[in-house]
């Protein structure tokens, strides 16, 4: 037996885990994220700070912050590392509510020690609890349980043993894995108990490879079998499997081309023939043509989101769907014949089954690639000038003009994005969450380098950005690491910058400013609704001047080396100067508000709308709504 404290015997445990995968080890825990407050500063962090073990600690700038970085470590690792992150009680636990949904959403193991109030609740109620009459066992991380895989609260030594098992069994299974949250009384954490040796020993967790029945094998061969234009769908269940080469491989063999979702981008290398880049709301016309002419779907690890699905609209033709997926929850969606197992797996065993078998494509998708090519190449050429006619249904009047006039930007933001794509290094890794930019990646953006593609598209969470950059660059410290963040994100949070400087690690910030929240401007104006409240101007107002906001005056007070870019040459100036820093750097890219890529082909989302129209715009948008949810799969 070992008589230590609580914190203490937390800190060893973690210390010794591993994972196992396809036989090759890793160190499961190598580090933690803190941010210390009255709640865990002198428990766990005393631990940490004076206790013998190899962990090391990042200082953590905002709570929300920290845990998106752990996320995107974890995406970016394939989910065989994880970062800890601990926090006081009351609002610091509070802030990582939002991150704890990102990775159960996603699917990315995150583990969360939030401090909690005293057990003996003697002291009562302590700075920062949250009190609740009529349940006294309520505390401010009851919140967690409807975003986390797994809860627990630690009221005696004695649990914490088999809490921190389940916190394991549940990061370390494909299906289940999500945030996990271990609530801390204070008071518990530094208690003393005599806890077992074999709690501290070295743990190997074999990550599994779930493989299919052949009952399931044999049904969805059959049904591909009599498709002569199937369509494979890539998701982020395919990249954690790794499943990318068993994939080309079965596509070359079946001649089947294949969309990919923004969880899945990056699997397959785009110089694939059978690449159409991304389907969907935000998908290109490549794919979504070629989707919506296809009599089989063949799902590998997607959660056939809105998006995916252009909101069920998008395959018109299709009489059966394929679902290969370690969840049966999402296989059987779209009403899916299920292959529930590993996506390479199951794709493996799948091939063996449809040896022999081709589908009828002669060129179709080849065309439909091209088309999208050359469509591209036209976005990518864009630029301002005074008749510049944005591919939006409304705008607000003036607003390019307006926006040129404060902040002098010339650029387009699809020329900016086929700029950055030109200059930064092919296996940079790229991350992003939320606004247009999402939208502009999933159809511009092609990548032959495995997993450099960071998108937080689950929960589409504003403020990932920043933070999951720097949680990809630990993860990949030889890459170069962009965020590409929109000036709305950027605002809500972009504290852990302040942590990449302290830690002398570099990540580059590309910071999209278009005077405001565009993608939902365009939502708003585009549905029949007055511009209000989502571009940056003086009181919010539509008819006001943009206020002039210098984001690189701002990064150069926390450290970083910053530019200003708002045409073609001085973006390339600036992104060609970058890549010569040691440091981090931040790009201020004043873009023209409209120019962002918006809708296309079989491209239809639902969104909520008022059913008493006020105007010709909002009448239309209820008339298409009526007329799509007729053509629901």
């Amino acid at each position: 037996m070992t008589k230590i404290s609580v914190g203490e015997a937390i800190v060893r445990y973690l210390d010794n885990q591993y994972v196992s995968f396809d036989g090759a080890e890793y160190k499961f825990v190598e580090g933690v994220f803190a941010v210390f407050g009255h709640g865990c500063v002198l428990g766990i962090g005393e631990a940490l700070a004076n206790g013998n073990h190899s962990l090391k600690v990042y200082q953590g700038k905002n709570e929300q912050g920290m845990a998106h970085a752990a996320t995107a470590y974890a995406k970016q690792n394939n989910r065989r590392k994880i970062m800890p992150c601990i926090s006081s009680i009351g609002p610091g636990a509070a802030n990582m509510v939002t991150a704890a949904a990102v990775a159960t959403v996603n699917n990315i193991p995150l583990l969360l020690f939030p401090g909690d109030t005293f057990s003996t609740r003697r002291p009562d109620p302590v700075l920062q609890q949250f009190e609740q009459p009529h349940d006294l066992t309520v505390t401010t991380n009851d919140a967690f349980k409807p975003v986390c895989r797994a809860f627990d609260r630690i009221y005696r030594a004695e649990m914490l043993y088999p809490a921190l098992e389940n916190a394991m069994r549940v990061l370390t299974d494909p299906e289940l894995a999500g945030a996990v949250c271990i609530a801390l009384p204070q008071d518990v954490q530094g208690e003393v108990y005599d806890f077992p040796e074999y709690m501290f020993a070295k743990r190997v967790r074999v990550i599994r490879r779930p493989v299919p029945s052949e009952d399931e094998l044999g049904a969805a061969a059959k049904i591909i079998r009599e498709a002569k234009y199937p369509l494979v769908i890539v998701g982020g269940g395919a990249r954690y499997s790794e499943a990318g080469k068993a994939i080309s491989e079965f596509l070359s063999e079946a001649n089947i081309p294949f969309a990919e979702t923004q969880a899945g981008k990056s699997t397959i290398p785009e110089s694939s023939p059978y690449y159409l880049g991304g389907l969907g709301v935000t998908g290109n016309a490549a794919a979504n043509t070629v989707a919506a002419e296809a009599d089989v779907i063949i799902g590998l690890g997607t959660r056939f989101s809105d998006f995916t699905t252009s909101s069920k609209t998008l395959f018109k033709n299709a009489k059966a769907f394929v679902n290969i997926n370690v969840s049966r929850y999402h296989a059987l969606k779209m009403r899916g014949n299920i292959v529930v197992g590993d996506v390479k797996a199951s794709v493996e065993a799948l091939a063996e089954k449809l040896k022999g078998y081709r589908s009828k494509y002669s060129d179709e998708y080849v065309v439909a690639r091209k088309k999208w090519e050359e469509e591209s190449e036209r976005l990518f050429k864009s630029v301002y000038s005074k008749q510049l006619v944005p591919e939006v249904k409304a705008m607000t009047p003036g607003a390019i003009e307006d926006f040129h006039k404060a902040s002098g930007a010339e650029l387009t933001q699809t020329a900016a994005i086929g700029l950055i794509r030109k200059l930064i290094p092919m296996d940079a890794v790229v991350v992003a969450a939320a606004g247009s930019l999402p939208g502009c990646m999933q159809r511009l953006w092609d990548t032959d380098s495995l997993y450099s593609y960071n998108m937080e598209y689950g929960y589409s969470c504003m403020g990932y950005e920043i933070a999951g950059a720097f949680g990809s660059k630990l993860a990949m410290p030889s890459r170069e690491v962009y965020a590409m963040v929109g000036d709305g994100s950027y605002l809500m949070l972009h504290s852990e910058m302040v942590t990449a400087v302290q830690e002398g690690i570099k990540i580059n910030v590309l910071l999209f400013d278009n005077g405001g929240f565009g993608c939902i401007n365009n939502l708003q104006m585009g549905k029949g609704v007055n511009s209000l409240a989502t571009e940056f101007r003086y009181g919010a107002k539509a008819d006001t001047p943009f206020v002039p906001i210098d984001y690189a005056m701002s990064a150069r007070a926390y450290g970083f080396k910053a530019y200003t870019a708002r045409t073609l040459a001085e973006l390339a100036e600036a992104l060609n100067a970058a890549k010569k820093e040691s440091g981090s750097v931040l790009i201020d890219i004043k873009v023209l508000p409209k120019t962002m890529t918006d809708g296309c082909v079989h491209g239809w989302w639902q969104t909520g709308l008022t059913h008493a129209p006020r105007n010709e715009t909002q009448k239309e948008a209820l008339s298409e709504l009526e007329e799509n949810i007729k053509k629901y799969k």
